[in-house]
């Protein structure tokens, strides 16, 4: 689809734009039960199971991270501590983007709308958004739409908020499995992915790739 047609760019934000530290903090509460040469094997585990959770009916996203860390813990034998996933949870509105992402962004947003469509909760996404350094139309959670991504519903919260069909939108995403799976059965008119190392990438499924946000601005010609 030419850019003419492009109405809207949407985005996930968490790993896409802001960098999604939860590695980072998993590490630094669990060290002293997951020892260094474990600690990969858990975090495979933890994301694996993080996405189990946003498959079925909405809940709120600190129930999310709970539930995926008391499973990731059960399974690899490991004490679950109820605050270590309070802390997580705290920890996700002090995020900031990846250094990457601002003048890319804040260069797109003088051409066409931004649109956040993220699994994040109301109450920590504006935080992040506010780090990024552009404007953006509407910023969009799961919590609104009642759904997560990679769930249909949550995208159609998006077309029916903003007005327009899946074929006037842009969507970029570091993300096969919560993103461009989906935006590839909804034949969103445009399809980026962001080659952030968040999983492996498939042609099939009709994107443009792009190493960072850097070559965003020169898919959409500008």
């Amino acid at each position: 689809m030419p850019s003419a047609d492009i109405r809207f760019v949407s985005f996930d934000c968490y790993g896409t734009l802001t960098n999604f530290r939860v590695g980072d903090v998993t590490r630094q509460r669990l060290a002293d039960r997951v020892s260094p040469a474990d600690m990969p094997a858990f975090l495979e585990d933890f994301t694996a199971y993080r996405f189990d959770e946003v498959l079925g009916d909405w809940k709120p996203y600190p129930d999310v991270l709970h539930r995926a860390l008391e499973r990731t813990c059960k399974r690899r034998g490991v004490a679950f501590r109820s605050e270590d996933a309070d802390a997580i949870v705290e920890a996700v509105p002090s995020w900031g983007p990846h250094p990457d992402v601002p003048a890319p962004l804040a260069r797109v947003a003088e051409k066409l709308p931004l649109v956040i469509l993220s699994n994040a909760a109301d109450s920590q996404i504006h935080s992040n958004v506010d780090l990024l350094g552009a404007p953006f139309h509407a910023v969009l959670t799961a919590e609104q739409a009642r759904a997560y991504k990679p769930r249909l519903q949550a995208f159609e919260y998006m077309f029916d908020t903003l007005g327009c069909g899946p074929e006037h939108f842009m969507h970029v995403s570091s993300s096969l499995r919560y993103d461009l799976m989906s935006a590839s059965d909804l034949r969103i008119g445009r399809r980026v992915f962001v080659e952030r190392g968040h999983g492996p990438g498939n042609p099939a499924y009709g994107y443009q790739a792009i190493p960072d946000l850097g070559g965003l601005p020169g898919l959409l010609g500008l």
